[in-house]
């Protein structure tokens, strides 16, 4: 595996992330922010947060197996959500979650969550983007 994710003593543990991720590959595999749309370009889940993330990390890892990696392989993620408060952490965790079952992973990569007034679609409540090390 060319990713080794750690706590290091001295920061806190965080269930849902390790806060280091090291990379020995020699491949760099950077997906652009995913949303929640189909492959049509349909958006699923209007007004739905823990759809539209489900939807959103199902397109990242649909990236990655493009680039012959999966969420394994992923250094870093950074997640964008629309109007961000604490109380929408439970949609978070679910779309997470949902789409980590279907995935068949446990994405714990060091990730950085930002709020942010908007997307470039209305309807779009969450926006996903990751990098990778693959090789």
């Amino acid at each position: 595996m060319s990713i080794t994710l750690l706590n290091p003593d001295g920061l806190p543990e965080i269930d849902v992330y390790r806060q280091v991720a090291v990379a020995s590959g020699s491949r760099l595999v950077f997906v652009a922010g995913q949303v929640a749309w189909d492959a049509e370009g349909r958006t699923v889940g209007a007004g739905d947060l823990a759809a539209q993330v489900e939807q959103s990390y199902l397109n990242v890892g649909r990236a990655l197996a493009a680039a012959g990696g999966s969420f394994d392989d992923v250094a870093k993620l950074n997640v964008h959500v629309v109007d961000w408060t604490p109380d929408k952490m439970p949609q978070l965790l679910e779309g997470i979650s949902r789409a980590a079952a279907k995935l068949g992973v446990t994405p714990v990569a060091p990730a950085t969550l930002l709020g942010v007034a908007a997307l470039d679609v209305p309807d779009h409540l969450v926006e996903v983007e990751a990098t990778a090390v693959l090789d």
